[in-house]
């Protein structure tokens, strides 16, 4: 599966390309702009999944679309072997490799480029992976998948943290309104590229969630599949095991 909603309508480059080039572009307000955005709430989100991924006591973490290593850096917390942060992005790396560095986390955390429907990893790599607010960037859907459960290890927890689409009056109204008007609106004044942020809320507003999203797991070989929304159904959390 893949999609056509690309950050870039006239750019030439394929997805993946525009993605990298557009999480480059946007990396020093990244943070700021993910807290502004979400009021803070997807501090709250992550740490609902760190305590998903600490009740399997994993020894190993692949943290993918890792960013500025939010995901992996929280995760440290679990007291796992070995966390790798993977991004297409330098820009979000860089920035991720100052904070793990800042931390005092280097020997834990090993922040990696790298692309996730073509993971540098053997099979059976890791006990546990996660993604935040990643898999609606992948350009080809099943591929990212069917990478993700390659290296997974035999019954590895695997969870996604996405957004998804509030179905209730009336707060499908405000979502729509904010997603579609406030976040391009702040974007364009704090982030040096505009097109981002008309982007990250189409993306999310054409992503498959809920049940759809789990028939989709379990297509590409996953087990036990799951699906918890959030704050009124503005982001779920998935889980899943091989």
């Amino acid at each position: 599966m893949s999609t056509k909603i690309t950050p870039y309508k006239d750019s030439t480059l394929s997805k993946k390309e525009q993605i990298s080039e557009m999480f480059d572009n946007v990396s020093t307000n990244y943070d700021l702009l993910n807290r502004l955005m979400t009021f803070g709430i997807d501090i709250k989100w992550r740490k609902k999944v760190v305590r998903i991924v600490k009740e399997t006591n994993p020894e190993t973490i692949l943290d993918i679309a890792t960013g500025t290593g939010d995901f992996a850096i929280m995760l440290a917390d679990i007291k796992p072997k070995k966390i790798v942060g993977l991004d297409l992005s330098k820009g979000m790396l860089e920035i991720g490799k100052k904070k793990v560095a800042e931390k005092k986390l280097d020997n834990l955390i090993e922040m990696v480029l790298g692309d996730s429907e073509n993971l540098p990893f053997e099979d059976n790599s890791f006990d546990a992976i996660t993604v935040g607010f990643g898999v609606r960037n992948f350009e080809n859907l099943d591929k990212g998948l069917q990478e993700i459960r390659r290296v997974l290890k035999p019954n590895g927890i695997f969870v996604v943290l996405e957004t998804s689409q509030p179905e209730k009056f009336p707060v499908k109204q405000v979502f729509n309104f904010y997603s579609k008007y406030i976040i391009p609106t702040v974007g364009k004044l704090l982030s040096k590229d505009k097109s981002a942020y008309n982007y990250l809320p189409e993306s999310a507003a054409f992503f498959p969630y809920g049940k759809k999203f789990n028939n989709i797991l379990q297509k590409n070989g996953f087990n036990s599949t799951t699906n918890k929304p959030l704050t009124f159904g503005v982001a779920s959390i998935y889980t899943a095991t091989k």
